[in-house]
């Protein structure tokens, strides 16, 4: 959660500004406050801020227009502007003797300094707002603000029953004022806790009302904003991906709505681009996840999505098998403070180096502790230790999944956990207690929609049907995995379905010859056919007819995908 404040927040009192004009000069500066009040009312933020900044250089603004201000200035990603009015708004309301105002703005500073990981300065501002409470002496709903901290404090250390009690509390106590922000800041919380609690149903309908009070414009436009950023990462996290569509539609209108607003936009961004990748539409979640990396980078939020902006772009550069991208972009995800697994470790499986990737995953593993977080490397952690022949590992890992996906009741985690049993049981000989397992994942992915997905499962299916003997049903399973992986460019996978299908050996047996060999390797380099002709000291037209013969004995169809087959099989 990040925010501001606004005008309206404790009633808007609209004391006289300070300072002095006179004549003309005075009169445009009651024009430009004028307007910039009508702009922010009408959520036009980058003439709000302007109008109100003019207003503020002839005559000093009262805290209530300065709050008007910070407000126009967080939606505007200009962090430094909103932490300044913010404070002149603080000492004006304490000044004029506005006690719950001036605690409002002191809240908002320390959420804004938390979330920055100031917490030294957060805790200052908890602090004196707490202290100008206790010297008013009034029963207010700051009261409650004031519970945010203690609630998140909680629920960052794992204890999300005693987060949500102190959430229940507060918004107790924004009922009671009837100050919307706060009850539905406290139920989006609540939402959370439940979420991660297990209590998957109870969460899901505080997140369908949410949704819906923030559609309606009952928020105000920061918080707003935060219902929506938050709900949409508690779905994710708790993998309820139907949900997690929905909201990031209802954002992406939202956005629209407002001329020139930027704070939202880099996280709604991310969101979509990571639903995007899981649709298949890499191409657009790239598109997406580079905005958000390249366009939005001011403000709080923003900067909290840029990391994951960029994962999402090492992630759809890895599946279209466009290795030396994809390392960039991990490399600029932790740069930004963003973990890059499990991405980096299923690159370096991808590249052959299954001992850099085992020991990357176990290490991520090992540190995570948080039930959900582990959720999103243990299907990863699977794959690897299989590759690197330590099924008792795998085992364990399953294991781990089917209780949390017992635990959640969701369908993405229960699919997650099918597959990865699934792929546990085949090199054990057990294909025919794989092929269940296997069906039911099956089933959840293309329900989603998730083409990736359900085309990996296929390759496992392919694979058990072909243990079992059934070879026809082996060869419709491959043949529709592999004609999805065309489709979609994961040109890794398709190059790992056309040797499984054709029964080629990993490295001795692609039947190339020695000069095919050398063209593959350059291929795989990146150059031209040009720029093989010169290193061969042969013809481009030569060139042309050996990455025709390559393409056609290791049944792939581009020179991504036969790169692609040449690191899976070691033969670079």
């Amino acid at each position: 959660m990040a925010g501001g404040v606004d005008a309206g927040d404790t009633g808007d009192r609209d004391a006289g500004a300070g300072g002095a004009a006179t004549g003309g000069a005075a009169a445009a500066a009651a024009a430009a406050l004028e307007r910039g009040r009508r702009s922010s009312a009408a959520q036009a933020w980058p003439d709000a801020f302007e109008a109100l900044a003019s207003a503020d250089r002839a005559q000093r603004l009262g805290a209530p227009d300065l709050q008007r201000l910070a407000t126009a200035a967080y939606m505007l990603g200009r962090d430094d502007d909103y932490v300044g009015a913010l404070e002149r708004a603080h000492r004006a309301a304490r000044d004029a003797g506005e006690p719950p105002r001036a605690v409002r703005c002191a809240f908002w500073l320390g959420h804004h300094f938390l979330f920055r990981g100031a917490t030294a300065r957060a805790a200052g501002w908890f602090a004196r707002a707490q202290r100008l409470l206790d010297r008013a002496g009034q029963d207010c709903v700051e009261r409650g603000y004031l519970l945010i901290p203690v609630w998140l404090e909680r629920m960052d250390r794992g204890d999300y029953r005693a987060g949500y009690d102190t959430a229940v509390e507060a918004a107790g106590i924004g009922e009671r004022f009837g100050d919307a922000d706060l009850v539905w800041l406290a139920r989006d919380d609540q939402a959370r806790a439940l979420l991660q609690q297990g209590r998957v149903a109870e969460g899901l309908r505080l997140v369908d009302e949410a949704l819906v009070v923030a559609s309606t414009g009952d928020l105000s436009p920061v918080v707003t904003g935060i219902v929506y950023c938050n709900t949409i990462a508690f779905c994710r996290d708790a993998y309820e991906v139907r949900h997690a569509w929905e909201w990031t539609d209802a954002l992406a209108g939202w956005c629209a709505r407002q001329p020139g607003m930027v704070a939202h936009n880099g996280l709604c961004l991310v969101h979509r681009a990571e639903l995007l990748l899981l649709r298949g539409t890499w191409g657009a979640a790239l598109e997406e996840a580079r905005r958000s990396a390249e366009r939005f980078t001011r403000g709080l939020l923003n900067e909290l999505a840029c990391g994951r902006a960029w994962y999402c772009q090492g992630e759809a550069h890895r599946l279209r098998g466009e290795f030396a991208a994809a390392e960039a972009a991990y490399r600029a995800a932790s740069r930004c403070g963003h973990e890059p697994q499990p991405g980096l470790a299923l690159l370096r499986l991808a590249q052959g180096n299954t001992a850099a990737a085992a020991a990357a995953i176990r290490r991520v593993v090992g540190e995570t502790t948080e039930p959900l977080g582990r959720v999103g490397l243990l299907p990863a952690y699977v794959e690897i230790m299989l590759a690197a022949g330590t099924p008792d590992r795998a085992r364990a890992a399953c294991r781990e999944l089917d209780q949390l996906a017992a635990h959640q009741g969701n369908e993405v985690l229960a699919a997650l956990a099918a597959e990865a049993r699934g792929a546990v049981a085949l090199p054990e000989g057990r294909a025919a207690e794989a092929l269940p397992a296997l069906r039911r994942a099956l089933a959840v992915w293309q329900a989603l929609a998730a083409p990736y997905a359900a085309a990996r499962v296929r390759v496992l299916l392919g694979r058990a049907c072909r243990a079992l003997g059934d070879d026809d049903t082996a060869a419709l399973e491959l043949d529709a995995a592999r004609a999805r992986f065309e489709q979609l460019g994961a040109a890794p996978d398709q190059a790992r379905v056309a040797a499984l299908r054709a029964g080629t050996p990993a490295a001795g047996g692609h039947r190339l010859t020695a000069r095919e060999l050398a063209v593959l390797r350059l291929v795989a380099a990146g150059k031209s056919n040009r720029e093989i002709a010169a290193a061969l000291v042969i013809s481009e037209h030569t060139v042309a007819r050996h990455v025709q013969n390559i393409f056609a004995k290791l049944a792939v169809s581009s020179r991504t995908a036969a790169a692609a087959f040449a690191f899976a099989h070691g033969l670079l």
